[in-house]
């Protein structure tokens, strides 16, 4: 992706995508890191025999799921309640895979797979009815890292959730979980439950015990660069682009968040350069779902000025958005460990 010309990177504050309604919703689908996700290759931990009760539950509703309508007299005469589970478990016990392995089971395009924010923020572009009736047109909606955080947001998505369950639409979900508690265990079924409430009764919860199978910490130590590096680096790789960070900020509030996925297309590396605190709630937040998206795609960034460090101020990783924020950073901290193994050996001796 070159500017006019073919001369240097492009700039994603040059882009305004139009991206229509089908693919808004063709688009949900596991991200990049999970297209393979099985249930064969989830590694069942036998020390936590819950791990391989929640893959069997999963099977078993992948199945239900799939099979053909049963269209006779017996099934016309009685309702069928489609499946509604909530996989609950501590941080890296491998619910996004599983949750990916059961999408994958039912179908590509039988499922409409998407995190919480991805399925607001189509409520925002089309509309609730339209959304509604897009998304009943599939067998499973898939719904990961469902957020407790905004009792607007959980309650917008609860009623979609109940909406598309009264027309037949299995529901799948997990939900997110405090970064102070990450490998500790922490469960959210209660917190979950409580918040859905008229929706409570309909869901299995399957507990999933386990210690994070990466046995680390959030990793948001990556030095930044100097901005000649970032630039430097990028100008050299095909497909990538250059923004100075604030300009970036200012773009993404001109451009709807269901889009910024297609911001990204043909993007192959990210370069910021002036990397600095954001101290405004609401572009901070669209900064994390930019982050998400880049992460769901594996698009690796190079971060010049002050790189992730102080990137949010601590009264935004204390205040309720604050698994938000610490998603980001450690998500950040990964794209940015790929970005920087791309700079050459001989810049590396300027950082």
């Amino acid at each position: 992706m070159q500017r006019p010309g073919g001369t240097g990177p492009g700039r994603l504050t040059d882009r305004v995508p139009q991206v229509p309604a089908d693919r808004l919703v063709a688009q949900l689908e596991p991200p990049r890191h999970f297209a393979a996700a099985s249930f064969e290759s989830y590694h069942a931990d036998p020390s936590h025999p819950s791990q391989a009760a929640a893959r069997l539950r999963l099977r078993e509703i992948a199945y239900q799921v799939s099979r053909p309508a049963n269209r006779g007299l017996r099934a016309r005469l009685r309702r069928v309640v489609p499946p509604a589970v909530y996989l609950d478990g501590g941080f890296g016990v491998g619910k996004t895979h599983l949750l990916a392995a059961l999408a994958h089971a039912v179908g590509r395009t039988e499922t409409a797979y998407g995190t919480f924010v991805e399925f607001t923020h189509l409520v925002g572009a089309l509309g609730f009815a339209a959304t509604v009736e897009a998304l009943a047109k599939h067998r499973l909606v898939a719904i990961d890292e469902f957020e407790l955080d905004d009792p607007g947001d959980t309650l917008l998505v609860t009623r979609l959730v109940r909406e598309l369950a009264d027309r037949g639409v299995a529901v799948a979900a997990t939900s997110n979980t405090l970064p102070e508690a990450l490998g500790e265990g922490r469960f959210a079924a209660e917190d979950f439950v409580r918040e859905i409430q008229s929706l409570a009764d309909r869901f299995e919860v399957l507990r999933i015990d386990g210690e994070d199978y990466r046995r680390r910490p959030v990793r948001t130590d990556e030095p930044p660069l100097p901005d000649a590096v970032v630039t430097a680096t990028v100008t050299d790789h095909p497909g990538a682009t250059l923004d100075r960070f604030e300009a970036l900020g200012d773009h993404l509030a001109r451009v709807h968040p269901s889009r910024y996925g297609a911001l990204l297309d043909g993007v192959t590396l990210v370069g910021l350069t002036g990397v600095g605190p954001v101290d405004d709630q609401a572009r901070a937040l669209r900064l994390v779902v930019l982050v998400d998206r880049l992460y769901d795609r594996d698009v690796p960034v190079l971060l010049g000025g002050s790189g992730e460090h102080g990137l949010f101020t601590p009264e935004m990783l204390r205040g309720g958005y604050r698994k938000k924020y610490y998603r980001a950073l450690s998500r950040l901290g990964a794209l940015a460990a790929d970005g920087a193994a791309l700079v050459p050996a001989d810049r590396k001796e300027l950082t």
